[in-house]
């Protein structure tokens, strides 16, 4: 268990009085740091070594003072010497690192002083012994406190998810592949991140690997399935004989661990990899942003482009802001001086659901969960400030997991989803144990986030979470259009809008604004009998479900706002707040070329009604306020121009406008038609340039070109 910040800041001014007059460093140089990382709670036998061989950049043998692979190099002089030679020495000894074991930090002290180098933001921190115990905060990657904030477009996603492609494509090579390969490497994910991140001892999980198994591979699965086995098994349940090795694992339980899985296999090679992982810092890799990059490794095809469809932390939070994270906090700047009303805010936090029915990996359920609990944080602050004692955290945190809920026609994202918001939750808590000093972890797992692996277009919602139960639904369901939809897709289409009029012109994203409308009047329903004891619904209590889905545009342009919207209109809803299109934006490196718009909507009318305008659909938007926004996204009455085939005044009739419904003869590549000018310089007058949807949208570049033909 990590200690508290107040506990290594005692700890670091005793042992700052102890080492106040020494000056040897070949007498006492290593008592010096056994008893240095004794202060952060750490046994430095466990982590880092002493005079580690290594070739140096001159070819000649030379020895590391200290070596922690893969964090920390330290160098040590006598009291006096200079600290600048100690940081060019340390510099000589990287030619001879592997690539996972070279440091992210090079530390130099003299007894008196210590210099700390941060080789990835390039920053460096020079303080005095005396001046220990105020700069513990720089060693949070000693202690466990290396709390980080999701970064967009942070390469070591990338990185990370790549690594992990290599090692789900040995596995499948040998054979082992499908349910049991997907849950063997959810379970690795989570202890790369646990190693990382204080719910294991700093490197248990890869020195395990390192000390206790073959450089073959040979016998790295066995060691694997009893690692896994020890995980779902309380201290009071295990051997007492076990190695310490594997008994130094604490005990996770949420039924991570539970299912019995087939031993795998490994070779020299695999083993690499899977070290390779664990030399990458864990702590700063976003569970939100990985989850979906984890997922496309198991598609060679989606991992050539990897990421390409990860929705973005910038457009989550396009949505969850107006739809209720906006007004929570507003509503807790006005109380938060009021130390009853803010005690009733901190549990309403706890009351509040969110639904997410296309949840994939949870990235739209792992960012609302970070902001409820970085506003509950907000909210011990205040309360912290106005006399509210802080003496046990844990019966502080009221926001958990369990409000949590998801439903994913697929196993392994479902399960990529449910790890995500464990691991947040704990980066979480490492964030509120680095505010109060005290530490703070859930493990083992108790709740359970509540990710439903099914087809939430067949499923009956109420059935993962009760209507009357339910506060907010999000997410971003799937995009596909009329003519891009499977057999199955157009199955579930019927099956949910079969009763509405036209339905087979609606894109596919319309089936969950039907569902999520049906699901609010039944939430309505269930909300009057609770409150009311059976009264008729129109006696009125308000609807409290609200909802926001991102979409493709189409459904509020043409012929589709005549078919959905008449029957959302009809059913009573309202839209509440809206993005206008913009484009689509993510963290790959080739980027989806989407135009989509965001829609905020419940059974209930709000006063404020806000529309997202953008000037460039690529830049940030700018609100507006509105009396009314319609089905096409302005502020006007719910006036909805239905399909007609007749012209309101006399001109010509259009059947499929400019439709090329020639078979593809008269579209010419710039090849095709400069062959064909080649042959007959007089076609030029008739070969116009012409331009298509996915040119348009997509801006690949290709220009086309066509025969115009008078008819």
């Amino acid at each position: 268990m990590a200690l508290s910040w107040n506990e290594i800041k005692t700890r670091a001014t005793l042992f700052s009085k102890e080492w106040q007059d020494e000056s040897r460093e070949d007498a006492e140089a290593k008592s010096f740091w056994d008893a240095f990382f004794n202060v952060f709670g750490i046994t430095r036998r466990r982590i880092a070594s002493f005079e580690e061989p290594v070739k140096k950049s001159d070819g000649k043998g030379g020895f590391i003072d200290m070596l922690w692979r893969g964090q920390l190099l330290v160098e040590h002089k006598s009291r006096g010497k200079s600290l600048d030679r100690a940081f060019d020495q340390a510099l000589e000894y990287f030619p001879g690192l592997k690539e996972r074991d070279l440091p992210k930090f090079i530390l130099v002290s003299d007894f008196s002083k210590f210099r700390l180098y941060n080789l990835e933001t390039d920053e460096q921190v020079e303080f005095s012994l005396k001046e220990l115990y105020q700069n513990v905060k720089l060693f949070g990657f000693i202690a466990g406190y290396q709390t980080q904030v999701i970064k967009s477009q942070d390469p070591i996603n990338i990185k990370a998810a790549e690594r992990m492609g290599k090692l789900h494509d040995a596995l499948k090579a040998v054979g082992y592949d499908g349910h049991h390969l997907e849950v063997y490497l959810v379970r690795l994910l989570f202890c790369l991140f646990a190693e990382d991140t204080t719910i294991f001892e700093k490197r248990l999980f890869q020195d395990y690997i390192e000390t206790k198994t073959n450089a073959d591979g040979s016998d790295l699965a066995h060691h694997l399935n009893s690692l896994f086995y020890v995980l779902n098994q309380a201290p009071e349940k295990r051997l007492t004989n076990l190695d310490e090795s594997i008994a130094a694992f604490p005990y996770v339980n949420g039924n991570l661990f539970a299912e019995a899985l087939p031993p795998a296999q490994f070779d020299s090679k695999m083993r690499e990899v899977l070290l390779d992982l664990c030399s990458l810092d864990w702590s700063i890799i976003s569970p939100a942003i990985f989850g979906s990059l984890f997922q496309s490794i198991m598609d060679a095809d989606a991992r050539r482009n990897l990421g390409a469809h990860y929705t973005s932390e910038e457009n989550i939070l396009k949505l969850i802001k107006p739809l209720f994270l906006d007004a929570l906090w507003a509503e807790f700047e006005k109380l938060k001086s009021n130390k009853n009303r803010l005690l009733e805010f901190h549990k309403k936090l706890r009351t509040l659901t969110f639904f997410d029915p296309a949840c994939g990996c949870g990235n739209f359920l792992v960012i609302t969960y970070r902001e409820l609990r970085l506003l509950e944080l907000a909210v011990l602050r205040a309360g912290s400030a106005s006399g509210q004692q802080v003496l046990d955290i844990q019966t502080l945190i009221n926001v958990d997991v369990d409000q949590f809920y998801g439903l994913e026609i697929e196993e392994f994202p479902a399960q990529i989803a449910q790890v995500a918001l464990w691991l947040t939750d704990h980066q979480m808590n490492m964030k509120v144990s680095e505010e109060f000093g005290a530490y703070f972890a859930r493990i083992p797992l108790k709740a359970t986030p509540h990710i439903v692996c099914g087809n939430a277009l067949q499923i009956d919602w109420v059935d993962v979470l009760p209507a009357e139960m339910c506060r907010f639904i999000l997410g971003n369901p799937p995009f596909l259009g009329k003519s891009n939809q499977s057999a199955a897709q157009k199955v579930d289409m019927q099956l949910v809008c079969g009763a509405i009029k036209n339905a087979g012109l609606l894109d596919f994203v319309s089936a969950w604004y039907v569902k999520a409308a049906r699901y609010m009047d039944l939430g309505r329903s269930d909300a009057l009998v609770a409150k009311s004891g059976g009264v008729n619904r129109d006696e009125g209590v308000a609807p409290t479900i609200k909802a926001a889905f991102v979409s493709t545009n189409s459904i509020t342009q043409g012929e589709q706002v005549g078919v959905l919207w008449s029957w959302m209109l009809a059913q009573g809803v309202k839209i509440h707040f809206a993005h206008r299109t913009f484009s689509w934006s993510n963290e790959a490196r080739g980027k989806a070329a989407v135009h989509c718009v965001i829609i905020g909507f419940g059974l209930q009318d709000v006063a404020d009604k806000t529309i997202y305008e953008y000037d460039d659909i690529k830049g940030e938007p700018h609100a507006v306020k509105a009396g009314n926004i319609n089905p096409y996204l302005v502020d006007a009455p719910d006036l909805i121009i239905q399909k007609s085939r007749r012209p309101i005044c006399a001109v010509p009739e259009m059947t499929y406008g400019s439709m090329p419904n020639d078979g593809g003869y008269l579209l010419f590549s710039d090849v095709e038609k400069n062959e064909l000018l080649r042959l007959e310089p007089n076609a030029e007058k008739w070969i116009k340039q012409f331009v298509m949807g996915d040119e348009l949208i997509n801006k690949w570049g290709i220009q086309l070109n066509a025969v115009m033909v008078k008819l």
